[in-house]
């Protein structure tokens, strides 16, 4: 089954900010801001264990609680398996994303690709997401952003244990559909290079961006399109790079990237067009696409982002951002 399939909408709600991704969030900030996105129509909604430790699910579960089980889509990821003892959170070793949850719960957190952990993590989910299912799950971050030159040795032994336990869960029906969810395009080359593992689809964040493309689209895009699947794009707006933020891949944004903003910035306000929209109509427009799912941790930022996936943008932008070299030649355009 492809994720087309199985995704209600193009529009879905990533859950990190829910697990006081950079910030503490207020327990009813959190919960309103789930309840915005239930109002606006979103029933597609993006979670993971790694999330404050289990903060963004228990959050999610309190906020979707006595909604109509039938009516949305839940995806989680497995990988992490959170424990009830406590650890340094300072102390942990989380890759390029150490910062990231420093305000998320102390609960320990370990690492485990085995096909006992995934399904212990996938039983731990259901529990704190107050499911008795889950549509999709993720194999979670088996990439160089977290496990440097050992990302390998983590591939390995996820095709040898969570590809394998997903596989069949799908085939049982237990769930929907699986994949990897990552931040780098190499472990999706490598996953569909591989005879046994047959994954619907893939969540790749920051990688197929206005601000960050030409790897995506020219490795994974004609791949996943080719076999019938599909890309859910995490991090749209490239952990908030694009629409004002200071941080660009859950680091301070380079001098680079900074100027970058700046040139798309300058053709989009003569055209009058907001980043928003330009960052998700953009993402939507290639065909293998199924989704995008921006994270949200204020109710207003729901609305906002509706409004960008609904606003009209003259193709004169396009056309633009192109002659500049700000998108690749072969990018597909809105409305192109």
């Amino acid at each position: 089954m492809s994720l087309k399939d199985i995704l209600p909408g193009k529009l879905g709600f990533g859950a990190a900010p829910l697990g006081n991704m950079f910030r503490d969030i207020p327990e009813q900030e959190a919960l309103a801001t789930v309840e915005a996105a239930w109002k606006d129509g979103i029933r597609y909604f993006d979670n993971a264990p790694f999330y404050g430790a289990g903060l963004a699910e228990i959050r999610m579960g309190e906020a979707l609680n006595g909604r109509p089980r039938d009516e949305y889509v839940i995806s989680t990821k497995v990988g992490r398996v959170i424990l009830d003892e406590i650890e340094d959170v300072s102390a942990r070793d989380l890759g390029e994303k150490g910062e990231v949850f420093k305000h998320g719960r102390p609960n320990r957190i370990v690492n485990d690709y085995s096909e006992a952990a995934t399904l212990r993590s996938i039983e731990d989910s259901l529990k704190r997401l107050k499911t008795d299912r889950i549509e999709i799950a993720w194999v979670h971050d088996v990439a160089q952003d977290f496990y440097g030159d050992e990302w390998l040795g983590v591939f390995e032994a996820s095709r040898k244990g969570a590809f394998r336990a997903l596989d069949r869960l799908r085939d049982e029906g237990v769930i929907k559909g699986w994949g990897l969810g990552v931040n780098r395009v190499e472990p999706i080359e490598l996953l569909l290079g591989l005879d046994g593992p047959r994954p619907d689809g893939f969540l790749l964040a920051g990688r197929y961006t206005l601000l960050d493309h030409a790897r995506a689209l020219q490795r994974v895009m004609p791949l996943v399109t080719e076999r019938g699947l599909g890309i859910v794009v995490g991090g749209p707006y490239s952990s908030g790079a694009l629409v004002g933020g200071p941080n660009f891949e859950y680091a301070p944004m380079t001098t680079e990237i900074r100027a970058k903003v700046a040139r798309i910035k300058a053709i989009a306000d003569r055209h009058g067009v907001s980043m928003k929209a330009a960052g998700l109509q953009f993402s939507l427009a290639n065909p293998a696409v199924a989704a995008v799912i921006p994270g949200a941790s204020q109710p207003s930022r729901i609305a906002e982002d509706r409004a960008a996936l609904q606003e009209v943008v003259p193709a004169a932008f396009w056309r633009e951002l192109r002659e500049a070299g700000l998108v690749h030649p072969d990018a597909p355009l809105p409305g192109a």
